[in-house]
C-alpha cells in the first residue's frame, strides 16, 4: 500500500511510484522511477472517506524543464481551491524531485557528451506524458483532468496530441507552446516582450536603472566574484531579468538593487542574492535542456537560439551602454561560468546540434480535439509569448481562451484560485462534468 501521511494542516498526502522505461521505444530497456504524491484536503476528507474516494482526479504539470512538483506545507492559493473538487496528483517529472533524477553527478555516469545528449533526449514532454499514462493506469483511473503550468502547459498540448481519451478537461496557464518552429522566432516574441518589461520597470524604478549602470561600470573594472568564487560578469547579471516575468517578483528586484555597494563595493548581501537568483544547482535541467523544449521534426537544431538571435536586439549586448535585463535566455556563458553547470556544458553543446527530434504534437489530433480545455493567456507574458500562445490556440479545437493584461506569467500564484475557477467555467461549457 503506498505510505500516506496527514501534514499539520489536515491534508493527507500518499505517496506514489511507478516504474517506467527510459525509452518508451524500448520498454524491456533500462527502467526510471517516477514519483508522485496525491494532495486529499482537510475539508474534503471532514466529510468522510466515501466523499473523498468519490472526488475525480486531477494531474498538475508544473512549469521547467527540470521543476519538480510543488511541495507545500499547508494547501493554500490555487492548491487549496482545486483541492475542494479534486484529489490533486503532484508529479515529479522524469528527471526532477523523486524521479530518477537528472544532474551533473547522475549524468556523468553516462559517458562522453554525446552519449549524455542522447540521454538527455528521454526527458521531454512526449516521454512525461506517457510516464504519466503508467501512473494513471497504475491508480486504476480511467481518466482525469489534467492543469498544466508554464511548460507543463506544453505538456498538456503533447497530452491531448497523444492521449486525448485519458483526459476530462485541461486547464493551461502561461503555457500555450508554439506548435511549429523555427526557435529562433519564439527569441524574436521574447527579446520584444523583455525590451518592453524592462523599460515599464525602469520607468517605475528610475534609480535601479542608475544601480544597474553603477554595478555594471563595476563589473567591467574589476574581477567581481560571488560567494561561490565564480566570477559575475555582466551577461550573468542580466539573467535577473528572470525577475521580470512575475508581478510581485519584478519589485523584489529593486530591493535588490537598493543594497548593491557597500562603500564603493558590491556588498555580500547583493553578491549572494545574485548567486542565488542565478544558479541551477537545484535545477540543472533547466538551463541544459530549455531550448530542445522546442525541437520539432523537420526544424533545423535549436544551436544556442537565444544567443544568436541577440545580435538581432543590440540593446541587449552586454557591451551596451546600458544592457537591457534578460530573460528566459540561456547562453553558452551561463553554463560554462556555472560551477554547478560547468561540467553539462559539453552535453549541452551536444544537444543542441541535435536536428532530428520526435514529436511532440499531433496537428491533426490537435485541430479535431473534443476534450473540453481553457487556457489563460497573459497579454504581456515575456517567457511565452502572447502572439505565439493565440496563434497555437487557433489551432486547437474546443479550447477557450482568457486573456488578462493583469497578471504575468506567474499568475497562479498571485490570484490562482480566480483564474481557475473561470478556467473551470469554460471547461463546463465546452462539455466538462460541473464540479462545485
Amino acid at each position: 500500500m503506498p505510505a500516506s501521511h496527514v501534514l499539520l494542516d489536515g491534508t493527507r498526502i500518499t505517496d506514489h511510484w511507478v516504474e517506467v522505461p527510459l525509452d518508451w521505444r524500448n520498454p524491456d530497456g533500462e527502467s526510471l522511477r517516477i514519483y508522485a504524491r496525491e494532495f486529499i484536503g482537510a475539508e474534503v476528507l471532514a466529510k468522510g472517506e466515501v466523499h473523498a474516494a468519490g472526488l475525480p482526479y486531477l494531474l498538475f504539470l508544473q512549469g521547467g524543464p527540470g521543476g519538480k512538483g510543488n511541495r507545500p506545507a499547508k494547501l493554500g492559493g490555487w492548491m487549496a481551491e482545486l483541492a475542494k473538487d479534486f484529489r490533486i496528483i503532484m508529479l515529479d517529472q522524469r528527471g526532477t524531485g523523486l524521479s530518477s533524477r537528472l544532474d551533473r553527478h547522475s549524468l556523468s555516469i553516462r559517458g562522453n557528451a554525446q552519449q549524455q545528449a542522447a540521454y538527455l533526449r528521454h526527458f521531454r514532454a512526449d516521454s512525461i506524458v506517457r510516464d504519466a499514462e503508467a501512473l494513471r493506469e497504475q491508480l486504476g483511473i480511467r481518466s482525469w483532468s489534467v492543469f498544466g503550468q508554464s511548460y507543463g502547459g506544453f505538456c498538456t498540448l503533447t497530452y491531448l496530441s497523444f492521449a486525448p481519451q485519458h483526459l476530462d478537461r485541461a486547464l493551461i496557464t502561461g503555457g500555450l507552446a508554439p506548435l511549429s518552429g523555427p526557435t529562433d522566432r519564439v527569441y524574436r516574441h521574447t527579446y520584444q516582450r523583455m525590451a518592453a518589461r524592462n523599460e515599464e520597470h525602469f520607468s517605475r524604478f528610475p534609480r535601479d536603472r542608475e544601480l544597474l549602470d553603477a554595478v555594471i561600470s563595476y563589473i567591467r573594472t574589476h574581477d567581481a566574484r560571488l560567494l561561490d568564487g565564480s566570477p559575475l560578469t555582466v551577461p550573468r547579471l542580466q539573467m535577473l531579468g528572470m525577475s521580470l516575468g512575475g508581478n510581485t517578483k519584478a519589485d523584489s528586484l529593486h530591493y535588490l538593487l537598493e543594497e548593491a555597494f557597500t562603500g564603493d563595493q558590491l556588498s555580500d548581501t547583493f553578491l549572494g542574492e545574485v548567486g542565488q537568483r542565478i544558479s541551477f544547482a537545484g535545477n540543472p535541467m533547466y538551463a541544459v535542456m530549455h531550448e530542445s523544449i522546442y525541437g520539432l521534426p523537420g526544424e533545423p537544431a535549436t544551436a544556442w537560439a537565444a544567443e544568436r538571435v541577440l545580435a538581432e536586439f543590440p540593446e541587449f549586448s552586454a557591451s551596451a551602454e546600458q544592457p537591457l535585463l534578460t530573460g528566459e535566455m540561456i547562453f553558452r556563458e551561463h553554463l560554462r561560468l556555472d560551477p554547478v553547470l560547468a561540467p553539462l556544458h559539453e552535453a549541452a553543446e551536444a544537444l543542441a546540434a541535435v536536428d532530428d527530434w520526435d514529436a511532440l504534437y499531433d496537428l491533426d489530433q490537435l485541430g479535431r480535439n473534443q476534450v473540453p480545455a481553457a487556457a489563460c493567456v497573459y497579454t504581456d507574458d515575456v517567457f511565452v509569448d502572447r502572439e505565439l500562445s493565440l496563434e497555437t490556440a487557433g489551432q486547437v479545437a474546443n479550447l477557450s481562451v482568457y486573456e488578462t493584461a493583469e497578471y504575468h506569467h506567474d499568475g497562479i500564484h498571485d490570484d490562482g484560485p480566480a483564474i481557475l475557477r473561470e478556467l473551470l467555467r469554460r471547461t463546463e461549457r465546452a462539455g466538462g462534468a460541473v464540479l462545485s
